[in-house]
């Protein structure tokens, strides 16, 4: 039960990271992650972030004797949750905080 828990909240901050990245890249603007700040490395780190977290779920979905499918669940919400208030917050290593009307 407790590698679905950690898998479940694993899979919801890579889904929750990821989504804020990608979306930046494809609007082209820059935003810094672990492949550079560009759109396209954006485009990149949201991509493989939202792979992984995809295998992560799918993974969850065909272990034997995995908890009821809820428990990952709230555990990925809980994950999705913690990566948005991170990123809500302007915690994320080079980011700026967008002034009002930005």
């Amino acid at each position: 039960m407790l590698p679905s828990l950690l898998l479940g909240l694993l899979a919801g901050l890579l889904l929750g990271n990821g989504l804020p990245h990608f979306v930046t890249g494809i609007t082209g603007r820059s935003y810094p992650n672990m492949f550079g700040d560009g759109p396209v490395p954006n485009v990149l780190g949201g991509w493989v972030q939202l792979v992984a977290a995809s295998g992560i779920v799918y993974a969850l979905t065909r272990l034997d004797g995995a908890p009821s499918p809820l428990v990952p669940l709230a555990c990925g919400a809980a994950g999705v949750l913690a990566a948005a208030l991170f990123h809500a917050r302007g915690l994320a290593t080079g980011a700026r905080r967008a002034a009002p009307g930005d």
